[in-house]
């Protein structure tokens, strides 16, 4: 991996860069549409591309290990091959989904035994079969396995969640060291900061995460429930510790104006699931604000979904016609919804690397943000 920064704003950290892998490359600040099981819900490979103009995607090594199985994943050559997409792809490591399934999941120095939610069988996750797993899955950026501790949790945990992070690390690395790719193309392993919403906590972890040199760094264990302005705070003690010349990716988040203003404190990657879920329950995305096209005020209202909104792919449908289709349960109405928010999730990206270019981000940042998630 290799990471250029193309241009700086001088009123905040935010940056525009370019990541170079094996199979591509990749503009910062970038958006990561979530496609846990190797599909983004509800929306083709094609649209991903030729559409919503998706540069990379996220899937997730818990629910590909479980469905369909990295057995059948290797036999068909690798991820990108299964679902037949050629841009690179990311894995999680499945450590938020095992903080997840806290009843039924049982932790220890060795790793995590935990159930399926599928059919009850036990699994159990070691940092060492987790860098396995995602060889075989093949993506081209894979993570550490972490935990990540839930919000509120009290200090003593979260110390002990950090410093077990920290040892899994250094097992994961030594496994990645030991290991290589399998279908032709480099994979990269990157670290996660981990220390929950206490200020000495992610000091200690970022810089304990930077003495491991990988070429990205990523921020975990935040946007689980903690308020926004806590999130912010934890976000910039560690990207002032993270090294500068080094993408740095804020995990699971978040609404439109949390990518903006992580943006100004100097993150360059993102995922999350909020533009697709909230999509599928009839919640838009706009430049004005958030729509729920389920609203009857938008039964006579033929104007195209976001009138300021720019490149999308569905101006050509009108709030009318999407809201009778979720009010006729119709599944092209999710589907409608779901690349709107995905294009406006990517188009808000290309806005933000073009205002930082410009020199005017900040002043753009502080207009659009208080638009971004008013409701309509």
């Amino acid at each position: 991996m290799i990471f250029e920064i193309t241009s700086e704003d001088s009123k905040s950290k935010a940056r525009t860069g370019k990541i170079t892998i094996d199979r591509g490359e990749i503009n910062t600040p970038i958006f990561m549409p979530v496609g846990t099981l190797g599909s983004v819900r509800g929306v083709h490979q094609h649209e991903l591309t030729d559409d919503i103009k998706s540069e990379i995607i996220l899937g997730n090594t818990y629910h590909l290990f479980l469905r369909p199985g990295v057995e059948i994943i290797n036999k068909a050559g690798g991820i990108h091959k299964f679902i037949n997409f050629d841009k690179p792809i990311l894995t999680d490591s499945g450590g938020y989904q095992v903080y997840s399934l806290s009843e039924n999941r049982k932790i220890s120095e060795e790793g995590v035994s935990f159930q399926s939610h599928i059919d009850g069988t036990t699994h159990f996750f070691t940092p060492e079969n987790v860098i396995d797993i995602q060889r075989r899955i093949g993506a081209d950026i894979i993570m550490a396995f972490d935990e990540c501790p839930p919000y509120p949790c009290d200090y003593k945990y979260v110390k002990k969640s950090m410093n077990l992070t920290h040892r899994w690390l250094k097992r994961c690395k030594s496994k990645f060291d030991s290991t290589t790719n399998l279908y032709g193309f480099n994979q990269t392993l990157v670290p996660i900061v981990q220390g929950g919403t206490y200020k000495d906590l992610r000091k200690i972890s970022a810089q304990k995460i930077v003495e491991f040199n990988f070429p990205a760094n990523a921020i975990g264990g935040l946007s689980v429930g903690e308020p926004h302005d806590e999130m912010y705070e934890m976000t910039d003690i560690v990207t002032d510790i993270l090294p500068k010349h080094k993408p740095r990716y804020l995990m699971g988040v978040g609404t439109p104006s949390n990518l903006l203003e992580n943006i100004s404190l100097g993150i360059d990657m993102f995922d999350c699931v909020m533009p697709t879920r909230n999509a599928r329950n009839g919640l838009l995305y706009t430049m004005n604000g958030t729509i729920n096209i389920k609203n009857k005020k938008w039964a006579n209202d033929f104007s195209e979904i976001d009138s300021i909104g720019t490149s999308y792919v569905d101006r050509k449908y009108s709030k009318s016609y999407l809201r009778h289709l979720f009010v006729s349960k119709e599944m092209l109405g999710k589907q409608i919804a779901s690349i709107h928010n995905l294009a406006f999730y990517i188009n808000l990206m290309r806005l933000s690397r073009e205002k930082i270019k410009e020199g005017s981000f900040y002043e753009w940042k502080e207009k659009i943000i208080k638009r971004l998630d008013r409701r309509l």
